[in-house]
């Protein structure tokens, strides 16, 4: 597998300053593919060095211009397609078919849509005797996850550059060759010198350098709720500004009168898509008392079509795994029924878990409460509406949701009362222009579309 040994900072792939190296573990048949630097404090130094120099001439840049090559990154991504889907199967261990559609499709989309907004974006507008500008934050700390690689490198980089911000990148550690592609792509598209920096190190190291810098002016960072607020608190201590984009358990609720199989199959095919490691998966299917069995027969029959190393990718590494049965025995210890799945490793080599399916989980059980990050689904039993309400609404969560009912009148009055960033509608299709993230743990502030955009934005008035 094709891996840079350096750094790329100011234009130019070089050497890191730091020694390390990680490396890179297909997770599939757990073989070390590739190794890239482990960046360290004077790496990340350099890169925000570069990054700062460059801001001025990229804040002037006009929008237009911003556009065109935001444009031009987009078209070297969609020629980069198929090679970015076979890195994506490789590192993070996707299915060939999920790795193209989704992971290497995706992004490109959303590169477009950005630099559509670019070009169309009012940075200007008049209220009474004033003029309101908005201006570009200025250098950004992009800390991204390993579950949609790409995709989320994107969804920062992307509305950073729109907005004349610069920016510097620190990939997971896990997944770090397809941020080298994205690197590559920004090279090829023109992107000047410094405006995009990468930067691959391990969190604790480059990820916490890049948070408490003092020449980043907003950190970004998406992952867990433990490791946000660490990354809050670092920044804080600068009065940085920061966007989270963190965990969920959300609640996939079957309203009485809606089609039972549909929202079951579809939510079972949610949460086993990337198998299970998705922050917005509908992890809890809350079906009424009268037909809970019947909901827990689909749930098990449809797991059962979802085939680990066919339809199911392996976990991302042999610490994940362990995590995702951690909660499986522990579901099972505090008297959940296990339905579907269990621990039992279905192949012989890989970071696999069968898709898992729980039924009998109350809202005292941890399996209700944590994000698992796996092929986890855990059915919970309604009395009334106001119940199914409480249950939705019953965790430190709210990033995402779904509602399925008789019709969709019925579901989004439900879905109006749900404490969550974004709730599909008996069974509605995923928005890139609609903004994303979530309540309460979930985080704090918006990707995609115009609201992503103006989280890398600050305000002026300019009176008259």
């Amino acid at each position: 597998m094709k891996a840079h040994d350096g750094l790329y900072i100011d234009g130019a792939w070089r050497p890191a300053l730091a020694t390390g190296a990680i490396a890179v573990v297909n997770p599939a048949d757990e073989t070390v593919i590739a190794h890239v630097p482990a960046g360290g404090e004077a790496d990340v130094d350099a890169a925000v060095r570069a990054a700062r120099a460059a801001f001025p001439a990229w804040r002037a840049t006009p929008p237009a211009e911003r556009a065109a090559v935001l444009s031009a990154l987009h078209e070297e991504l969609g020629r980069r397609t198929e090679e970015i889907a076979e890195t994506v199967t490789a590192e993070l261990g996707a299915p060939p078919k999920l790795a193209l559609a989704v992971h290497a499709s995706l992004p490109v989309v959303v590169a477009g849509s950005f630099a559509e907004l670019a070009a169309g974006y009012a940075f200007e507008e008049t209220i009474g005797n004033s003029t309101v500008l908005k201006e570009p934050v200025g250098v950004v700390g992009a800390i991204t996850p390993w579950n949609y690689p790409l995709h989320q490198v994107v969804a920062k980089v992307a509305p950073a550059l729109a907005a004349g911000c610069t920016v510097v990148l620190k990939p997971a550690e896990d997944t770090p060759l397809t941020a080298q592609l994205f690197a590559e792509a920004v090279d090829a598209a023109g992107v000047p010198a410094g405006v995009f920096n990468l930067v691959t190190g391990v969190g604790a190291v480059a990820g916490e350098a890049l948070a408490r810098h003092e020449d980043v002016d907003l950190v970004s960072f998406t992952g867990s709720t433990a490791v946000g607020r660490r990354v809050a608190a670092t920044a804080g201590a600068a009065i940085k500004r920061v966007a989270l984009e963190l965990g969920g358990k959300s609640a996939n609720v079957v309203l009485p009168g809606a089609d039972l199989a549909a929202a079951v199959n579809a939510g079972i095919a949610n949460v086993m898509a990337n198998s299970g490691q998705t922050c917005s998966a509908w992890t809890r299917i809350l079906v009424h008392t009268d037909r809970y069995e019947e909901a827990v027969e689909l749930a098990a029959a449809a797991a059962a079509k979802h085939v680990p190393g066919e339809r199911v990718g392996p976990l991302v590494n042999a610490r994940q795994r362990e995590r995702v049965c951690g909660y499986i025995d522990r579901g099972v210890a505090e008297g959940a029924r296990l339905v579907a799945g269990g621990t039992r490793p279905p192949l012989p080599t890989g970071y696999y878990v069968s898709p898992t399916v729980f039924a009998d989980v109350t809202p005292d059980m941890t399996i209700a409460q944590e994000e698992i990050f796996g092929p986890v689904v855990c059915l919970m039993r309604y009395e009334d509406e106001e119940d199914a309400l409480a249950l939705a609404n019953g965790t430190v969560y709210g990033l995402a949701g779904a509602v399925w009912a008789a019709d969709d009148a019925e579901a989004v009055a439900f879905a109006r009362r749900m404490d969550t960033g974004q709730v599909d509608i008996n069974g509605g299709r995923f928005n890139p222009r609609a903004p994303f993230g979530g309540y309460k743990q979930s985080g704090v502030g918006r990707e995609l579309g115009p609201h992503g955009l103006a989280e890398y934005l600050q305000t002026k008035s300019l009176q008259f």
